[in-house]
């Protein structure tokens, strides 16, 4: 029997796909997820990334990327920040835009630029831009981004939000098949109060967690 990968809490059948993948959906924090069983394994995951061709000079990824970038810029300020883009893939357009803005950023890929090293820092702002739906383990993935922030930094976050079970079954993001993790409102809401950060829906697609280390966790262990 499966158990949320999030919150280790009880899941229900969501949707069974077109591609045979099937997804289930959790009752309390309402990720919904890939079992492990139709993921692809590293190798075959890593030839998919491989084809994309989204480099840091391209000014259609860069105008994508603005989504995040903009918004982060405005609540960042003047001052010199340092922050890591996690899970940059190949071509870190993202950390480029914002060191063009007077900024350090470090680089953290499994694939591309594994460096465990720079996860033993703290940073002010930490960007996860269409990351976060490939996670397999997400809640180590999330435990280990929030750890690494600073108290009142920024947690940037970038991927496709889930609105209700008729449209997801439609959606062109569940036939990625490196897509495994799946998120709405409900599931960012439980992200901000377990690990104490305020959390602000800037967009359709974008969300900041500002890490408060005085706040009380409500949700339970």
């Amino acid at each position: 029997m499966y158990t949320c990968p999030l919150c280790d809490c009880e899941v229900c059948w969501f949707f069974h796909g077109d591609n045979v993948r099937e997804y289930l959906c959790c009752r309390r924090c309402g990720l919904v997820f890939v079992p492990q069983v139709f993921q692809l394994n590293r190798r075959e995951e890593k030839a998919v990334y491989d084809l994309h061709e989204n480099g840091v000079n391209d000014i259609g990824y860069r105008k994508y990327l603005a989504r995040l970038s903009t918004p982060l810029l405005h609540r960042l300020g003047t001052a010199p920040r340092h922050g890591l883009d996690f899970g940059c893939g190949p071509g870190p357009a993202l950390a480029a835009m914002l060191a063009e803005h007077g900024h350090t950023v470090e680089l953290y890929d499994p694939f591309y630029f594994d460096n465990p090293a720079v996860l033993a820092a703290k940073y002010d702002f930490v960007c996860a831009t269409e990351v976060v739906e490939h996670f397999r383990d997400p809640k180590m993935s999330f435990s280990l981004m929030f750890n690494i922030l600073a108290n009142l930094g920024i947690l940037a976050v970038m991927t496709g939000r889930i609105r209700d079970q008729e449209s997801f079954k439609r959606w062109h993001y569940i036939r990625d098949p490196t897509h495994v993790s799946f998120y709405s409102e409900k599931t960012f809401a439980y992200l901000a109060e377990k690990n104490r950060a305020e959390l602000e829906f800037v967009s359709s697609d974008v969300v900041f967690f500002v890490k408060q280390t005085h706040l009380q966790k409500k949700w339970l262990q």
